[in-house]
Parts: structure tokens; sequence; C-alpha cells
């Protein structure tokens, strides 16, 4: 009878251990999502299972062109995917031709799958304050993002964390290359 109760005694620390890691693992290093929309393409697309590195930026800044995960603050358990573009502290702009200013300068960058038709909030000057982004899908006229009031600037305290690998489709497994 002692040997049974031994046993299950073990064998409940053993689940109470693994259930504490998994935890902690979903909570503070990583998580999966699954892309939902065409708003990435064509470097994520509908349907593609990623998991989310919740860790590094813990330990330094999300970077221009960080390709990020962020709560949608008008529906719960809605998450967007998006590409950083504007920095803190610098004037996002959008020209009527589609080119993207920063800070007076047009950014150069070739993620955009085409011309911006409509640039939105970023029409006239978008000033980010401290802790402010501004991003944008890489699908520029199928995307709701930074142009738009309901998403607006993305707070540093929203960001869960930066896309890291695609599990699915196994055909495009692999780390996300940012660059």
């Amino acid at each position: 009878m002692k040997k049974v109760l031994r046993e299950i005694f073990n064998t409940s620390l053993y689940l109470l251990v693994v259930l504490c890691i998994t935890y902690l693992v979903i909570h503070f290093v990583g998580q999966r999502t699954q892309v939902s929309g065409r708003s990435m393409e064509p470097k994520l697309s509908d349907g593609d299972n990623l998991i989310v590195d919740k860790i590094t930026y813990r330990f330094k800044d999300p970077e221009r062109f960080d390709i990020i995960v962020f709560p949608y603050q008008h529906k719960e358990d809605t998450y967007y995917i998006k590409r950083i573009i504007g920095m803190p502290g610098e004037t996002v702009n959008i020209d009527e031709a589609g080119n993207i200013y920063i800070d007076g300068e047009v950014l150069d960058e070739g993620y955009g799958k085409e011309i911006i038709k409509d640039a939105g909030l970023a029409y006239t000057p978008v000033t980010l304050g401290e802790d402010e982004y501004f991003v944008l899908g890489d699908n520029r006229n199928n995307s709701s993002d930074s142009r738009d009031p309901s998403v607006g600037n993305i707070d540093r305290e929203d960001i869960i964390g930066r896309a890291w690998l695609r599990i699915w489709p196994i055909s495009k497994f692999g780390f996300i290359k940012h660059r």
C-alpha cells in the first residue's frame, strides 16, 4: 500500500511540474498563433501557424521591420501581426504616391506588396510617442494597421512578442526572417 501511495505521489508531483513548466513557457517564453487573413502576404499567409517569441523584448527593444504580435483593442482574444515601420519619437507620413516618410526621409524598404492607395491617418504626419510604434501589414492595401483609427499606434507594453518560427504548413517550416 505504501508503495502505491508513493507512486501516486510521484506521478502527481511529476504532472504538477510539467504543468508549471508548460504555464511558464506559454506565458513568458513563446506561444503558438495562427495567421488569419492576407494582410502580411507574401511573407506570411492565411492559415500559417507560428511560434511567437515572447522573451526577446524583455531584454531589448523592438527594431524597425520586426514582425510583431499585439492584441486588437476592440475585440477580445484577437491578435494582429504586423511589421514595425515607425519607431518611438519618429514622425511617419505617407504621401499620395504611396511613399513612406520617416522624419521627412523616404523609407527604403521593399516589404510592401504594392503601392499604398490609402494613407489613412498617415496622410498627415503622425508623431509617435516615446513608447509608440507605427505598424503596417506587408499587403498594404489589404491590411488594417496603424493607418486605421481602430488600430492606431502600438504601445510598447502591448507588444506580445515577435514572429519567430513558422510550424505550419510543413512545406514552409522555418525561422521567420524579419529583414
